[in-house]
């Protein structure tokens, strides 16, 4: 089964969803009151009135109410303060302050986990602001109901109404912040129910509000917005909202909560644009955060997010570590996220052929399906997956029926995209080659529909950049040219008061400006000129240069691509296969083709085009044979290397060769189960020599071994690759097999090489 396409699958840019579906899965922070808490206790001693007092024991107590963590001190701060203030109020017959107490009480219930007390005392605020008008309060009520509601969609429907009360409300007594906080929160409900155009407009009229009130802690809208692009696929806009959360939080210092819900964001747009190495690495921080606040639900969402992540790059050992390294301390509580995990593990396990292992997932996910539809399409694709990989391929296809009436009811073209691959695997593993071959052309074509859509919208991204940057230069014009023109007003107000003293200097005075005037815009109109030519000329080779690099890039992912086919052919053609040795030189060749294939990935997902950091690639290339040879209990392998940059020329052989050393000393070095060690150093000797060893304490050659085996594949092509980088190549026994190789480093392409480091 291909799972490359399944495992690409987001929302709008790839084959399937149902990895996309829970990358879609978006957390959203909730940022403390920054008052300092002693600055306040000052004020309220120094409080001008009374009823300034109340707002300022008001403001402290919710500075309590809201800071992170759930110390039972912090509530009871909270509560001892709003319980000053709304007996201050009572004395003082300050109505607005007994209302803004009650309704804080029910914030301080409801914190503590009383809900029942919490809605009564919420209800008792909405009824006491009603009875005294006071508006604003009454909105803030309404807000504070949506408090009570799920999230499903009746209950979102519920807030939605809740809060298109409180918003007119707000903007009729011109409580502006509050307005647009109502705004931020109902583009958010909007989103949750798909109506994501909604979501932004509301989303955008609320940037509008804080802009107006100079507001700059805008980043909690931005990710919302980032989140309702992706949703709709424009994957453009959504990494550019991301961008500018992170950059308003660095601007605003904001160190709260949010920035995990900002990485998170930034992580699924890198995911969108498939810069793998990007989307890690927000996930990572994201995750990092999440186990601070020890925030389960977080957790669990973001490790599922990395788990995808590793399962769109095949590497489904490191997707069921992800999953495993929270899952005693932070499981699941939701039944949506125990179905998603639980299809990981089916899948995972079934790709890795641990059928026994999947089997306990596969048989949860069936008693789920039968109780209920949650997580319906990670239900169905988790069983149909199972049963194709464990031969019981007749039973899928009555799940692929199941699927076609969930995929109508939804109307989504990826469903359609994922439900003709599924069929084509079935009709494939069922030998009904006709109707799989069609099967695949309806999916390609859903795929291509899928992507020409994309690239739509990401044009229309860019051109809305543009005229963006269009409109921002000719304002900047426009302020120049009416500079420009107060000076010339003031010049021609002096030229007046000097007509008026003297005739004569004036006319001299004027012809001397006018000479100067005409020399200084003749001037001015070749420097323009010559300004635009270079402008235009630096414009089409940024144009060129982009579009080389493009290519470039292009080009090794095709290469790339290309030594996976072979890859899989092999993988392919050693199934009808039944000579050991023939098999064996599949097997070799298979690992020679991910030796160069690994270069070329490096490369297209690289901004250097013209190098590899080999420490990188010796790596990855040790833990891929690591888990060809299964290997972890007999050897343990040892690096020694530091930074060193190669061109492609040296690249590729260098990685052969060790391709080939590592895969006889695995095979060779230690026979009968024996345990040992391979050590693999590659380091600069001088200036820009190089010095490769790759050395193990096994048995070492025999006695025999220059008769017999120089004319061997594997020995012949390490010294011819050695010979094709002008190396030296030399092999003895020391302790073991131990092979030198020393060449110089081409520096025609010479970056700047970081510090250097041992991995």
């Amino acid at each position: 089964m291909n799972l490359i396409s399944f495992f690409s699958a987001k929302k709008h840019l790839s084959t399937l969803c149902l990895i996309a579906l829970f990358l879609l899965i978006s957390i959203h922070g909730t940022a403390q009151s920054k008052e300092d808490p002693d600055q306040l206790r000052k004020k309220i001693s120094q409080a001008e009135s009374d009823s300034q007092k109340v707002e300022l024991l008001l403001t402290l107590s919710n500075y309590y109410l809201t800071k992170p963590g759930e110390l039972k001190a912090d509530l009871d701060s909270a509560s001892n303060l709003n319980f000053e203030a709304k007996k201050l109020s009572i004395t003082l017959d300050y109505k607005l302050g007994k209302g803004k107490s009650i309704l804080l009480e029910a914030q301080i219930y409801r914190e503590k986990g009383d809900s029942k007390n919490g809605l009564k005392k919420t209800k008792e605020a909405l009824a006491y602001s009603e009875k005294n008008n006071l508006p604003v309060l009454k909105a803030d009520v309404y807000r504070e109901l949506c408090a009570y509601k799920g999230y499903e969609k009746e209950d979102t429907e519920e807030k939605i109404k809740y809060l298109e009360k409180a918003i007119p409300l707000y903007k009729k007594n011109k409580a502006y912040k509050k307005e647009a906080d109502a705004l931020k929160d109902l583009g958010d409900y909007y989103g949750s129910i798909e109506e994501n155009q909604k979501a932004l407009q509301l989303l955008e009229n609320a940037v509008a509000i804080y802009k107006s009130i100079d507001f700059k802690e805008l980043q909690g809208v931005y990710t919302l917005m980032s989140d309702n692009y992706g949703i709709l696929q424009n994957t453009q806009l959504s990494l550019q909202y991301a961008l500018m959360a992170e950059k308003t939080a660095e601007e605003v210092h904001d160190t709260s909560y949010q920035l995990c819900t900002i990485y998170n964001h930034l992580g699924l747009a890198y995911y969108d644009l498939l810069k793998y190495d990007l989307a890690f690495s927000n996930f990572e921080k994201a995750l990092n955060i999440a186990l601070e606040n020890k925030n389960t639900g977080d957790v669990n969402i973001i490790s599922y997010n990395l788990a995808s992540l590793y399962c769109q790059q095949k590497n489904y050992k490191a997707a069921l570590r992800t999953l495993k390294r929270t899952a005693k301390d932070y499981p699941p509580m939701d039944e949506i996220t125990k179905v998603r995990q639980t299809f990981i593990y089916v899948v995972c396990y079934s790709m890795l052929k641990q059928l026994n292992s999947a089997k306990p997932y596969y048989e949860q996910l069936l008693k789920d399906y039968k109780e209920s539809e949650a997580g319906l399409v990670y239900k169905l694709t988790g069983i149909i997956i199972y049963l194709q990989q464990s031969g019981q391929v007749d039973k899928t296809y009555a799940y692929i029926e199941k699927f076609k009436e969930f995929a109508k009811k939804a109307n989504r073209l990826i469903l359609y995209s994922q439900i003709e691959l599924l069929s084509f695997q079935s009709d494939h593993a069922s030998k009904k080659y006709e109707s799989a071959i069609k099967h695949l052309q309806k999916h390609q074509l859903l795929r291509d529909s899928i992507f020409n859509s994309e690239k739509l919208k990401q044009s229309a991204a860019l051109q809305l950049q543009f005229e963006t940057e269009k409109k921002d230069k000719n304002i900047k014009l426009l302020t120049q040219q009416g500079k420009l023109q107060e000076i010339k007003i003031h010049n021609d107000r002096i030229i007046r008061y000097v007509f008026i003293g003297s005739v004569i200097v004036l006319i001299l005075f004027l012809a001397l400006l006018y000479n100067s005037f005409r020399l200084k815009k003749k001037k001015n109109e070749e420097l323009e000129l010559q300004r635009q030519q270079i402008n235009e000329q630096n414009e089409l080779n940024k144009k060129m240069l982009i579009e080389k690099e493009w290519l470039l890039k292009e080009i090794h992912h095709r290469v790339k691509n290309n030594l996976q086919i072979v890859i899989s052919l092999l993988n392919t053609q050693s199934a009808y296969l039944d000579n050991e040795d023939a098999l064996m030189a599949i097997q070799n060749s298979q690992h020679r083709m991910h030796a160069m294939s690994l270069i070329h990935q490096k490369l297209y997902q690289s901004d250097n085009l013209a190098n590899i950091d080999m420490s990188w690639y010796i790596y990855e290339l040790i833990n891929y044979m690591r888990e060809c040879f299964d290997t972890d209990t007999k050897i343990n392998f040892v690096l020694d290397t530091e930074k060193v940059y190669l061109d492609v020329a040296q690249a590729v052989p260098l990685g052969l060769i060790i391709n080939e050393a590592i895969n006889n000393t695995i095979k060779y070095a230690f026979p009968s189960d024996r345990k040992g060690e391979v050590i693999i150093s590659l380091k600069n000797v001088i200036n820009s020599d190089y010095k490769l060893i790759v050395a193990d304490n096994g048995v070492g050659l025999p006695e025999d071994f220059e008769d017999t085996e120089r004319d061997s594949l594997g020995m012949n092509l390490m010294m011819g690759l050695t010979d094709q980088i002008d190396g030296n190549f030399e092999m003895k026994n020391d302790n073991g097999l131990k092979i030198t190789i020393t060449f110089t480093r081409n520096t025609e392409f010479e970056v700047i090489e970081e510090s250097s480091e041992t991995i």
